[in-house]
Parts: structure tokens; C-alpha cells; sequence
């Protein structure tokens, strides 16, 4: 018998077979629509119908659409506000139907006015994740998807008019001591925090009281971007600040929570951000994010400044490959005309004249 629909509390129900040719191909089922009309129902009969027949004729693999590929995957509240208009625009095509091409295509569509760069993060690697899991979990095709290219970058800033992958200015020893001596003991102890350890600073905020063991002078950082949870060692003079903050209990201000006692007091990644702009503009220097004035400052710092080797400096700031921070972390700071003004510089060595170098040359310059 084909799915009919009945009100079950507030929500609509359906029971009975789907059938293909006068025969029935799925079910019994006996579920819910989860649905609060007939309407909505009918249209969940009408799909779920649809899909069984296809697989009934080519196979769940070959079935499944982008649709149902998300009912198996389990998105935070991030990625799911990300997926809900891919899941608009490609929700009903089938996952094998789906290539890495046409993901990088919704990127014009959806978000005509965003770099490449935002396009991979917010469209393509969501939406990626969800086909693969499905691949995973019921055998459908593996999706790979080759980044966008220089060029694609290079159109899309020109078409927009602004240039994306600005180059960070990393923090000098300078900026650090003059964004200290205008902020507070809180912002002033976390920038000199994040500087000396290269901490991001998601880990920064989250310190609470127990993740300091000052006997050791040492700091537990929360795991973070595929790096496990450690304990990490600051100089002492670092500790004995940490030491003197008294520890903040911040709210969460979409939620309204008193959160647990943190030592910087702030509840969020992005709450430092306002107070930080007003200390760079009393101080009169540059605004500087966190980042950049963290691990962009430690590694261009240790290796650019005082000449640690890389695998050093990358080690100590938890960089699993030198060669990430050394193509992204580490800035040059040798301006450009003196390095043109080096090929007019007379060389050390006393050049032979051109006689000598044809005597040289025939082996009529000989040691006395």
C-alpha cells in the first residue's frame, strides 16, 4: 500500500509501503514526517517515494542526494548556518552527480563578493566533508577538490576590487613594550603572553586558574587546529605576571552565562578586539590583531630577529612542519633598496685586473 499521512500529537506520521510498478520496494514504514502539516507531510512522501525508487533502480550509493548526505553527517552550529544555502542550491542532486568543479562554481553564485579564499572555507570545505562522510558511512563516490589557483585568486580580487591574502605585519619588540605601557595589566599580560609562546588566541582566553603550575612555570593551552592539549614552559617573569591577575568571570553575551573564571577575563576570541584598538590608538601604533602580534610576532621574533634556526623556533611554538611557519609565519625585514643598493657596493676582495687574469689564465703567474 502506498505512505499515507495521520496526525500523531502535533505532528504528522506516515505508514504503509512505497511501491514501484504495483510492488512494494521499501518499508513497512511507521515514522515520523516531522511535520506539523499535511502539506509538509505529503511533500516527505513524495521525496522519501523518489528516493527509494531510485535506489530500488541504481542503488543507494548512486542514489543518495546532497540532501540526505547531510541527515548523516552531525554539523555544529557553525558548519550547519554554512551548509543551509549550499543545501538550497544542490540539495536535491544526486552525491555522484556532484564534482569539485561545481563546488568551487557556487562560490560566484553564493558569494559573489568574497575572496577564493573564504568561497574554500565557508563552501567548499563543508560541503566537501559532507560528501565524504557519506562516502564513509554508505560507500558513495570520494570527492577531491583542487584549490583555487593564483589566477582564479588573482580574477576574483580584480573583479571585487580588493586584494585578499594582505600580508600581516608581525609585532616588534617596540610594539610590545609601547602596547603594554598604555593598556591594562590584563591586555598587556595576554599580548606579552601570546608573543613569547605563540599561543592563538582562542587558547589565550580559555586560561583558567588550573592550567597554570607555577613550581614548573608552566601553562596547559587547550588542543587546537589538529595539535593535542600541552603544557608549555614560560619564563618565570611570564608566570609571575600570570600570578598577580586576579581571575575574571565573563559573560557570554549571546547567552547571557557567567562563565568560569578566566585569567584574562575575556569570554570569546573576538572580545579583545575594541579594547585592542583603543590601546593601539592611545599608544599611537599600529593596530595589530592578536595573531599577528602573537605567533606571527614569536616566529618572525626568534628566527628573522635572533636567527634560531626554523625547526627550533617551529618546535616551540608547536608547529608540526617547519616549512608552514616558514612560508607564512616568518616576514623579511630587510628593506628593498638596500638590498638593490647591495649589487653598487664595491666587493671586499681586491679584483685582478684584466692583465692578470689573462696571465693567470696561461699559467704565467706562478708562487715564489
Amino acid at each position: 500500500m502506498p505512505l499515507e499521512p495521520y496526525l500523531r500529537g502535533k505532528v504528522y506520521w506516515v505508514k504503509g509501503w512505497i511501491e514501484y510498478n504495483s510492488r512494494p520496494i521499501a518499508g513497512p514504514y511507521r515514522q515520523s514526517t516531522r511535520s506539523t502539516s499535511e502539506a509538509g507531510a505529503r511533500d516527505w512522501i513524495s521525496e522519501e517515494t523518489e528516493l527509494q525508487i531510485r535506489k530500488h533502480i541504481v542503488g543507494e550509493e548512486r542514489a543518495l542526494r546532497f540532501a540526505d548526505a547531510i541527515e548523516l553527517y552531525q554539523p555544529d552550529s557553525r558548519s550547519a548556518r554554512q551548509l543551509l544555502p549550499i543545501l538550497d542550491e544542490i540539495g536535491s542532486l544526486p552525491l555522484a552527480a556532484i564534482t569539485g568543479r561545481l563546488l568551487k562554481n557556487l562560490g560566484p553564485k553564493l558569494r559573489p563578493n568574497a575572496s577564493t579564499d573564504t568561497w574554500w572555507r565557508e563552501i567548499v570545505t563543508p560541503a566537501r566533508a559532507v560528501i565524504n562522510n557519506a562516502h564513509e558511512l554508505k560507500g558513495t563516490p570520494l570527492l577531491r577538490v583542487r584549490r583555487y589557483d593564483q589566477f582564479e585568486r588573482n580574477a576574483q580580487d580584480k573583479r571585487r576590487g580588493k586584494t585578499s591574502r594582505v600580508e600581516r605585519v608581525p609585532a616588534t619588540r617596540a610594539w610590545i613594550d609601547a602596547f603594554c605601557a598604555e593598556a591594562d595589566p590584563y591586555n598587556a599580560a595576554m599580548a606579552r603572553f601570546m608573543f613569547e609562546t605563540a599561543a592563538r588566541i582562542d587558547q589565550a582566553v580559555s586560561l583558567t586558574p588550573d592550567d597554570l603550575r607555577p613550581e614548573k612555570c608552566q601553562v596547559r593551552v587547550k588542543a587546537q587546529k589538529g595539535h593535542p592539549e600541552s603544557w608549555i614552559t614560560v619564563s618565570p617573569e611570564m608566570m609571575e605576571e600570570l600570578l598577580e591577575l586576579r581571575p575574571k568571570r565573563p559573560r557570554n553575551r549571546r547567552t547571557g552565562v557567567i562563565l568560569a573564571p578566566r585569567i584574562f577575563g575575556y569570554a570569546s576570541p573576538t572580545g579583545y578586539n575594541n579594547r585592542w584598538k583603543t590601546i593601539c590608538r592611545r599608544a599611537g601604533i599600529p593596530y595589530l590583531s592578536a595573531h599577528a602580534a602573537g605567533r606571527h610576532g614569536f616566529f618572525t621574533e626568534l628566527v628573522i630577529r635572533q636567527g634560531v634556526d626554523p625547526v627550533t623556533a617551529a618546535r616551540a611554538g608547536r608547529w608540526s612542519d617547519a616549512n608552514l611557519p616558514m612560508s607564512i609565519y616568518a616576514h623579511p625585514e630587510t628593506d628593498e633598496a638596500d638590498i638593490r643598493a647591495r649589487f653598487r657596493t664595491s666587493p671586499v676582495q681586491t679584483r685582478l685586473s684584466d692583465d692578470d687574469n689573462i696571465q693567470k689564465s696561461h699559467g704565467e703567474i706562478k708562487d715564489e
